[in-house]
């Protein structure tokens, strides 16, 4: 597995798993987010994240898409 993104209801959060996870995304941010992205600090939108793991599958990355779930409380 190469990149984890985790669906919130704040956004996407991008979670390199690998080296090579780390370095596609370096590819695709400018280098005052890198530290954001290494410790788990980056959410995208829900729109934007399926782009970049369309373009990660096609650049050959390991993916795996967490949707979230939501609990329903009872009154």
């Amino acid at each position: 597995m190469d990149i984890w993104l985790i669906e919130t209801e704040e956004g996407t959060i991008i979670r390199p798993e690998s080296i090579h996870g780390m370095l596609w995304l370096q590819t695709h941010f400018e280098n005052e987010h890198w530290e954001a992205i290494s410790s788990n600090q980056v959410r995208l939108p829900i729109s934007d994240a399926r782009i970049l793991s369309n373009d990660a599958l096609d650049a050959g990355l390991s993916l795996n898409f967490l949707p979230s779930f939501s609990i329903a409380r009872k009154f």
